[in-house]
């Protein structure tokens, strides 16, 4: 397929203000879009919308960027919308047929808005089906925001933890440091590790991939091994997978003796496009000192941990168990300066000098795309769906 060029002289990109509850992150800001002025596109941006995470409008105007008073508005006139969460349905259905629409749309768990958006003839594109290859990487908005997510959880466990992370010399005697174990070493616990050890904590992690031992060690934590073969434990990206139940009933046993002994756990473990596995069952929990720490990176997607509560903080067993969602939304200055680093290089990649060019050839666009002239194109959507999932 020849790649499609948009003649116009440049691309109007719209930035309407995030409207699900608790999402203070904005998809561009002043910076990237004095870039992406420069280099040919028109911006709309809605009044407010950059307020939750520090960026007031007339920071914006500042850089060449226009302030649209409301959402319907910014809809109508945008050849391009540019968003942090996915679209409601009335955002859904205030997108002209033709817009091209970028956000993390998550279509593995949200396979009813991927229909809508193909009935709507919306050009839809995630930005968390990235390709996992080199050239990639600067449009990695899921490796960004796990960072926020790995680092905020060591903050919130030692908000929690009553004792100190550092091992102290004090007129009182000697305090030991806290023991953390980090549970899967992907983005997102690697941030983890890297943070608890710079707070001064004795770090364990575990993974049921081999290939992150060398990763983890760098960083200064010792490395849990459980003995799985390579092949077994990751798929062709370099993702965990799932395992054979002999193989999860070992990790939990390993898990459990390892979690008796910690005072925080971070548990970070997410197979795309399923449940989160179980890592920690209510007897492990039960079986962890009093005043204990779980940190559920996976609460959104069910838990790692059998009593956490998405969206909440409990004690259980003497034991808290934070599961709050969006951690990179607590974050918002920064969350969105990533953010919008992230999906400004892919609008350049898509629209070099600010001209549309879809080639479904190239490996970055022809992941990305999940919609496109009323069908739904994605892959891994396509085979959910049919596998009768959604």
């Amino acid at each position: 397929m020849q790649p499609e060029s948009q003649n116009s002289p440049s691309l109007v990109v719209g930035v309407p203000r995030e409207t699900m509850t608790g999402e203070r992150r904005v998809a561009l800001t002043p910076d990237v879009v004095r870039k992406l002025a420069r280099t040919g596109f028109r911006i709309l941006i809605e009044h407010g919308a950059g307020e939750g995470a520090s960026f007031l409008d007339s920071m914006y105007e500042g850089v060449g960027a226009e302030i649209v008073s409301d959402a319907a508005t910014l809809y109508n006139s945008s050849t391009v919308v540019l968003k942090v969460q996915r679209p409601t349905d009335d955002e859904v259905k205030a997108l002209k047929p033709g817009t091209i629409l970028i956000a993390l749309l998550q279509p593995l768990v949200s396979p009813d808005l991927v229909v809508k958006l193909s009935e709507r003839h919306i050009t839809a594109m995630s930005m968390d089906a990235i390709p996992r290859i080199t050239r990639a990487q600067p449009m990695d908005a899921l490796s960004s925001m796990s960072t926020i997510a790995g680092y905020k959880a060591v903050l919130l466990a030692a908000n929690s933890l009553q004792k100190f992370f550092p091992l102290l010399m004090t007129a009182a005697g000697t305090i030991r440091p806290a023991k953390v174990l980090v549970l899967g070493a992907g983005v997102a616990g690697l941030q983890a590790i890297a943070t608890a050890r710079r707070l001064g904590a004795v770090v364990e992690a575990f993974d049921t991939r081999p290939v992150v031992k060398e990763q983890v060690q760098s960083l200064g934590a010792s490395f849990v091994e459980l003995d799985v073969e390579h092949e077994e434990a990751q798929d062709a990206g370099g993702y965990a997978k799932e395992l054979s139940e002999e193989h999860i009933r070992l990790e939990k046993e390993l898990i459990r003796d390892h979690a008796a002994k910690a005072d925080v756990v971070i548990t970070t473990a997410l197979i795309p496009g399923r449940p989160a596995p179980l890592l920690l069952p209510e007897e492990t929990v039960k079986g962890m000192n009093p005043g204990s720490v779980i940190v559920d990176l996976a609460a959104e997607m069910g838990g790692n941990c059998e009593v956490t509560v998405a969206g909440e903080t409990v004690v259980r067993h003497d034991v808290t168990i934070i599961g709050l969602l969006n951690l990179p939304s607590t974050m918002a200055t920064d969350a969105s300066q990533m953010y919008a680093k992230n999906i400004s290089t892919l609008l350049e990649h898509l629209a070099p000098k600010g001209q549309l060019n879809l080639d479904m050839e190239d490996a970055i666009t022809r992941g990305i795309v999940v919609t496109r002239d009323g069908e739904i194109l994605h892959g891994p959507t396509l085979a959910w769906m049919k596998g009768g999932v959604a």
